[in-house]
């Protein structure tokens, strides 16, 4: 018998795994953005099974929805004509067979080594919550701060562009 958390994990896994697929041999730019969401809902699930509810949440709302909005934006942004310019890239094989190779490495780290089985306990959002709002506040405003000026600085760089016009 298969239980809950093991279906759950295959659930994860296989979006996670498909998601990132669709990522990389999606064709239009916006399907391979809506891959990208599939497969951050997917992370979130492994971190539910983790019993990081925080990290779940944290991963839908600012990798889910934050991120993936400016990715959007900015290739809203961007001129079409720009894209149309670009041809296949002929380092497929390369990149293929360090793929392969980074692979077999990682699968062979995870086989070799040894994982303590213990129980995991979960850590209360309270606690979380009063580390990062007191510890982590200024680096996660400097964060969010950095994020803010890449995108004026985008909004700036096309809008002189199309002033030049």
């Amino acid at each position: 018998m298969i239980s809950v958390s093991l279906l759950f994990f295959g659930i994860a896994s296989l979006l996670v795994i498909g998601g990132g697929i669709g990522v990389v041999v999606a064709r239009n730019i916006i399907h391979a953005a809506l891959f990208l969401l599939v497969t951050m809902i997917g992370t979130a699930g492994v971190f539910l099974l983790a019993l990081a509810e925080f990290l779940a949440l944290v991963q839908i709302l600012i990798y889910g929805g934050a991120v993936l909005i400016v990715i959007l934006f900015a290739l809203m942004l961007t001129r079409i004509e720009d894209f149309r310019q670009l041809g296949d890239n002929n380092q497929k094989p390369i990149a293929a067979l360090i793929s392969i190779f980074l692979f077999i490495l990682i699968t062979t780290s995870i086989l070799m080594t040894d994982v303590s089985t213990s129980l995991i306990s979960s850590v209360s959002l309270i606690d979380v919550g009063l580390t990062l709002f007191t510890d982590w506040a200024i680096p996660f405003e400097v964060a969010s701060l950095v994020l803010l000026i890449a995108l004026i600085g985008a909004i700036v760089l096309v809008r002189e562009e199309e002033d030049k016009k």
